[in-house]
């Protein structure tokens, strides 16, 4: 009989219940589920402090991440929900304070933690990240000095981006109204908590999109503005989108956050910063007290050297008036001269009559009678001469001898050949008492035209 006391199923093949036994086999999910239970019921609420470490955002927005210090590290994943409503930028090296609960993962035999907040752990981790940030953004130029934009002398509009309901904005206006009245564009926002950053780096960037000639006029200049508060309360003018946001806006910026000791990375990527939003009101526009004191002091220097130019003006001319010469000094050489040129165009006339005459007298004595009757027989003996001529080829004379002169009838072209004549086979025959009209024929009687011509032999 097999002793009982004895576990005889060590190299047994087959696993077979032995009695006794109120241990019955369990698979490997039930295992996983009974330490699932165990492990969220008794760690059902935890706050872990420790550093992060492998930090990745998936594309369904659940982040994963490790937290670790000098001797152990565990797991922690966020879904997307509270992923999103961290308030900070999370990396790797920050030190944070992270609340959630205690779970397995069956899948790989690993425990880890579901994080609900993410929190960074005090204000030595804050600044941490803060000059980790701004190394970076430094790194690429946001806060470069050539980069800032002069600020304009008398802004017309003023964009305000601040809370409607805080102390901040009735100081800005009351400063502004007593310095020089200006129009102010308020756009209101959060200025510390979830979604404070989102807002005021919207309202940045919609006050730069204002159109120029838009219905509203577009500001001329931009004050961010936020009262005093710790750096968590500051730091949605810490965030990256903010200040991105501050430093590629085209309107001039004065950054105005917090009281005079505090420092935020809006201020770095700003044009001017303030030390406080009263004072940013005060950097904006001058006084117009003294704004009208300037023009009133140009406008009497400006009459001093009107006055002042006028009378040395008039001394010059004065000057000049004494030196010119005078009128009879400066004409009498003229006037001498034009007498002198009066005198000897007379005499001058009085010669060319003279010549004139002369030539007359001797001209006149050529047309005698007798040389004019000469002269008359001369021309009418050569206008005889040409009128014979005339007549000796003149073309009718011919006919007066009996010829007659042949043109194709209605034409009026002159026939010279018997070729012309038979081709034409109406003519007009033209004697000295008048024209015939005639038909042309061969010899010995037969028309031209009746003439047929010879058939050609077909055969």
């Amino acid at each position: 009989m097999p002793d009982p006391f004895v576990d005889t199923s060590f190299g047994r093949l087959v696993a077979e219940p032995v009695a006794g036994d109120n241990a019955p086999a369990m698979s490997v999910s039930e295992l996983s589920q009974r330490l699932k239970r165990v492990v969220e019921g008794e760690f059902g609420h935890v706050r872990l402090r420790g550093e992060i470490s492998g930090w990745k955002r998936a594309a369904s927005g659940h982040a994963y991440l490790c937290l670790k210090d000098a001797d152990a590290i565990i797991d922690g994943v966020m879904w997307r929900g509270a992923a999103a409503a961290i308030s900070f930028a999370a990396q790797d090296g920050l030190e944070v304070v992270a609340t959630g609960k205690l779970t397995t993962y069956p899948g790989r035999s690993k425990y880890q933690v579901v994080i609900e907040r993410l929190e960074l752990a005090g204000e030595g981790a804050l600044m941490a990240l803060f000059e980790k940030l701004k190394a970076r953004l430094a790194g690429e130029g946001l806060f470069d000095a050539q980069t800032k934009k002069p600020l304009p002398y008398m802004p017309r509009t003023i964009g305000v981006v601040t809370s409607p309901t805080g102390a901040v904005i009735r100081d800005i206006l009351h400063r502004l109204a007593d310095r020089f009245p200006s129009h102010v564009l308020v756009w209101p926002v959060k200025v510390q908590g979830e979604g404070a950053a989102a807002e005021v780096a919207r309202a940045v960037r919609g006050f730069d999109a204002m159109p120029v000639d838009g219905p509203v006029r577009r500001p001329d200049l931009l004050i961010v503005a936020r009262g005093g508060g710790s750096i968590e309360d500051l730091w949605a003018f810490n965030e990256e989108v903010v200040v991105r946001a501050v430093a590629d806006c085209t309107i001039p910026v004065i950054s105005a956050v917090g009281h005079e000791t505090d420092t935020s990375l809006c201020d770095y990527a700003a044009d001017l910063r303030a030390p406080t939003p009263t004072a940013a009101a005060e950097m904006a526009v001058p006084v117009l007290a003294d704004v009208r004191h300037t023009v009133s002091t140009l406008a009497h220097r400006t009459d001093r050297c009107v006055r002042r130019y006028h009378e040395r003006a008039s001394e010059r001319l004065a000057a000049l008036i004494r030196v010119l010469p005078r009128r009879d000094a400066l004409l009498g050489p003229q006037r001498q001269r034009m007498d002198d040129l009066g005198a000897r165009l007379g005499r001058a006339l009085e010669r060319r009559v003279t010549v004139a005459r002369s030539q007359l007298e001797r001209s006149a004595g050529a047309l005698r009678p007798a040389m004019l009757d000469q002269r008359l027989r001369a021309a009418t003996e050569r206008l005889s001469g040409i009128a014979r001529h005339l007549e000796l080829v003149h073309p009718e004379l011919p006919l007066k001898k009996g010829y007659a002169w042949v043109e194709a009838r209605g034409s009026g072209k002159v026939i010279g050949t018997a070729e012309g004549a038979r081709a034409a086979q109406a003519v007009t025959l033209h004697f000295q008492d008048g024209p015939i009209d005639a038909r042309v024929e061969r010899a010995g009687g037969k028309s031209y035209a009746a003439a047929k011509p010879e058939q050609p032999n077909l055969l």
